[in-house]
């Protein structure tokens, strides 16, 4: 019989295999640990991510805002950046690349498909 085991999602990600069994896969921050699966978390934020963007091509990933401001930047359609406030939702298609730019320091869910994530580097002119 498996064991119920406590977790802090905020210093601990969790792996969701594609069998959906739940493991401990790795203690904050970045990189995320790849997951042939879902990785689920919870990241405090005070600056924007240590890359250009990301892009998820095994399925949608899926941001819930707990506090802060963040602005999701949709690189390929510059024109639908997105503001996310205290509460709000939002589902990043598969395949689109992104970031998420902190406009106030923030605590993020994230619910990330895996395991063939790719990131860009980052634009050091980038502001």
């Amino acid at each position: 019989m498996a064991i119920p085991m406590l977790f802090d999602p905020s210093t601990h990600s969790i792996g969701l295999n594609r069998e959906l069994r739940a493991a401990k896969v790795k203690e904050q921050p970045d990189p995320p640990v790849r997951v042939d699966g879902v990785t689920f978390g919870v990241a405090t934020m005070s600056e924007n991510s240590p890359h250009g963007g990301e892009m998820h091509p095994d399925g949608d990933e899926i941001l819930y805002l707990i506090s802060g401001k963040v602005r999701v930047v949709l690189l390929d359609h510059a024109d639908q950046d997105i503001e996310l406030h205290p509460g709000d939702g939002m589902i990043v298609p598969q395949g689109v690349w992104h970031r998420v730019d902190i406009l106030e320091p923030c605590q993020i869910v994230y619910v990330t498909p895996g395991p063939n994530n790719e990131f860009r580097p980052l634009d050091i002119a980038r502001t």
